[in-house]
């Protein structure tokens, strides 16, 4: 019997076997109060899973879909975050030439008039299958063309090891 199998069952997941558990013992004559004081639950609760299992079988023990939080941000403002982050500031007319969460965010609220945290683009890219880098790179060209210049020439700052003998 499946109902049996599910209530003693290891793997499966915890709240249907509970319900599974119910199931079982109302099928062996126990009533309501019974059942209850043995799982610990409350009668209101036992009565409610055998009514669900009376009218949808063994899958009215299944959980039902909840409806949650109404997303914060709409998948029109979601997309302008994904296509802004995969666009490269220079087409945009930005003095830089990589992203940041910092910059993303400063622009998608003064430019594109979407408040969003960093913290929450990077959730959004990520659960879009983009890795967000967390620091800018300095291999290749710098951001700006004029560092060499600024920067002065390079001095050795570890003294040169005494040559072996």
């Amino acid at each position: 019997m499946a109902i049996e199998r599910l209530a003693h069952s290891r793997t499966a997941p915890a709240r249907q076997v509970e319900r599974a558990r119910i199931i079982w013992h109302a099928s062996r004559g126990e009533d309501v109060a019974r059942i209850a004081a043995q799982l610990g639950l409350a009668a209101h609760t036992v009565r409610v899973w055998i009514h669900r299992f009376q009218v949808a079988g063994l899958d009215g023990l299944a959980d039902r879909g909840r409806t949650g939080r109404p997303p914060t941000y709409a998948p029109e403002q979601v997309a302008t975050v994904i296509a802004t982050a995969l666009t490269d500031p220079k087409t945009l007319d930005l003095p830089f030439a990589s992203w940041t969460l910092d910059r993303l965010a400063a622009y998608l609220n003064e430019q594109e008039g979407i408040a969003i945290k960093r913290s929450r683009i990077d959730e959004i890219l990520l659960a879009e299958g983009l890795r967000w880098r967390r620091h800018e790179t300095w291999f290749g060209e710098r951001v700006d063309p004029a560092f060499a210049e600024k920067r002065g020439e390079s001095r050795r700052s570890t003294p040169r090891r005494p040559k072996a003998a």
